[in-house]
C-alpha cells in the first residue's frame, strides 16, 4: 500500500511517528501551515516557522524515507489577530519555491470579517502564483461555513478544480461534490471522520476528487489513519487500484498542479529504509508525476 498523506502537521510529531508511517506505506506528505496552539505575536514568528517547513522538516522526513512538501498561508484562526495579518505581505516570498505546493490552510475558523478578507486575498495569491488552495472548514457551524466557503471560492474566480475543501463529513460533502472542488476528509480517533464512515462515503461518491488525510497534529490524532482507511477499503471490497487512486494518485494530481511537488524517487522505493542517509539536496521535482 503506497500512501500520500495530503494533510499532516509533522512539526508536532515525533521521529517514532515518521518511522511508523514509513512502515505503514507512507511515502509522501504535505504539511500545511497551521496554528501552533500558542498564539504568535509577530510576523517574524511565521517566517521562522515557514523556513522550518521548507528546510529542517523536509530534511527530517527524508531521513525516514518520506518526501515532505508544504502549504504556506496565514491560517484562519490567526487571521483575526492584527499582530499577524502583516504576514500576508510576506507570503509571495515563499509561494514560488519548489516544495510549496499550495496556499493553505486558509478559510474559516469563526467566520469573521477579518477571515473573509484574508481568505479572499489568499485565493488571489493562489491564482497569481499558479498554486492550488487548501481550505479549512470551521469546527463550528460547519454546514454554514462550508456554504460560505464555496460562495467565496465562486466569487474569487479561481478554478474549482484547484481548490481542496477539507475536514468534510456526511453533512457537507454533497455541496462540495457539486461545486467541482476537491473533497478532503480528516480521519480522527474521536472526532471528524473515522475510517468506516469514510468507506461508506467512498461507496456513495466514488474515488474521484477525494483526498483522505490524518491531519495529525499536537492534539488527539493518529498519523496512521490513512493506512487504516486503506485496510478498511480492502475489507469492504475495494480494489488495489481504488486504494492507489485515493491514497496516492489523487493527492499527486491535486498538488502536482502547480509544478512544484517534490517526490524523491529514491524514497518512493520499498528498498529505502530508515538509514539516516537520505539526501536533502537530492530531492527531485516531479511535475505532475505519478
Amino acid at each position: 500500500m503506497r500512501i500520500f498523506d495530503p494533510h499532516i502537521h509533522m512539526t508536532s510529531r515525533t521521529t517514532d511517528d515518521y518511522r511508523a508511517m514509513r512502515a505503514a506505506g507512507v511515502r509522501a506528505v504535505v504539511e500545511p501551515a497551521f496554528w501552533l496552539g500558542q498564539p504568535r505575536t509577530n510576523p517574524g514568528s511565521f517566517t521562522d516557522y515557514f523556513d522550518g517547513l521548507l528546510g529542517w522538516e523536509r530534511f527530517r522526513a527524508s531521513r525516514f524515507g518520506i518526501s515532505h512538501n508544504c502549504a504556506i498561508a496565514l491560517n484562519p484562526k490567526e487571521a483575526n489577530d492584527p499582530r499577524c495579518v502583516e504576514v500576508l505581505d510576506v507570503l509571495p516570498r515563499y509561494l514560488g519555491k519548489d516544495g510549496v505546493v499550495a496556499v493553505g490552510e486558509i478559510g474559516y475558523d469563526s467566520m469573521t470579517r477579518a477571515e473573509d478578507e484574508a481568505f479572499a486575498r489568499q485565493l488571489e495569491l493562489a491564482v497569481d502564483h499558479g498554486l492550488p488552495a487548501l481550505v479549512h472548514t470551521p469546527h463550528r457551524d460547519k454546514l454554514a461555513g462550508t456554504r460560505r466557503t464555496l460562495d467565496v471560492v465562486r466569487e474569487s474566480g479561481i478554478d474549482p478544480g484547484a481548490v481542496l475543501v477539507d475536514h468534510l463529513n456526511e453533512v457537507t460533502v454533497a455541496s462540495v461534490a457539486d461545486s467541482g472542488c476537491w473533497m478532503g476528509f480528516s480521519i480522527y480517533p474521536d472526532t471528524k471522520m473515522d475510517e468506516h464512515r469514510m468507506v461508506a462515503l467512498l461507496r456513495e461518491y466514488g474515488t474521484a476528487r477525494i483526498l483522505v488525510n490524518s491531519a495529525a497534529d499536537w492534539g488527539n490524532s493518529d498519523p496512521l489513519k490513512t493506512h487504516l482507511v486503506g485496510r478498511a477499503m480492502l475489507a469492504a471490497g475495494f480494489t488495489a487500484a481504488d486504494l492507489e487512486t485515493v491514497l496516492w494518485r489523487n493527492p499527486v494530481e491535486f498538488y502536482g498542479r502547480g509544478g512544484r511537488l517534490i517526490l524523491d524517487e529514491e524514497l518512493l522505493t520499498d528498498g529505502a529504509g530508515v538509514t539516516g542517509g537520505a539526501s536533502f539536496a537530492g530531492n527531485s521535482v516531479l511535475r505532475g508525476g505519478s
